[in-house]
């Protein structure tokens, strides 16, 4: 029983977390197109500082620990399609402090990429999602 809510409590982290890396950088794409400081560019700041602060980082941080525990639990340390996971799910986190750092620059009116940037970023955590799903579901190795 204690793996099986592992494993829930981990699914639904997942999908906070994804939630928040696939909404993120779309608001980042509308902010881009605002003008500095008006009352739209504001709005989005609320809206990216709580995102990622309410809702992604204690997300990625629950995936983590949720996961972590899955792995201990089902001893899965020696499986392959864990390291590949592995590596999918650190890209994400690195993507995530991307994002965080980016979240930033907008902040302090310091963004200088256009909204295209960031409707190509948008795709990132999307196929790194697609990834982590093939690999849990058939364990290819």
């Amino acid at each position: 029983m204690l793996y099986e809510s592992l494993k829930a409590l981990h699914i639904i982290a997942v999908i906070a977390w994804m939630a928040g890396l696939l909404y993120l950088p779309r608001l980042f794409v509308y902010h881009a197109n605002t003008e500095k400081g008006s009352p739209q560019s504001e709005t989005f700041k609320v809206m990216e500082r709580r995102l990622l602060r309410g809702i992604m980082n204690p997300a990625m941080i629950l995936v983590w620990i949720f996961g972590l525990s899955l792995a201990w639990q089902g001893d899965w340390w020696h499986a392959h399609w864990l390291h590949a996971k592995l590596a999918l799910v650190l890209v994400l986190t690195g993507v995530h402090h991307v994002y965080g750092r980016w979240r930033k620059d907008f902040e302090a009116d310091r963004n200088v990429k256009p909204a295209r940037f960031y409707r190509w970023w948008n795709e990132v955590p999307t196929v790194m999602m697609i990834g982590i799903v093939f690999l849990v579901v058939l364990k290819p190795f």
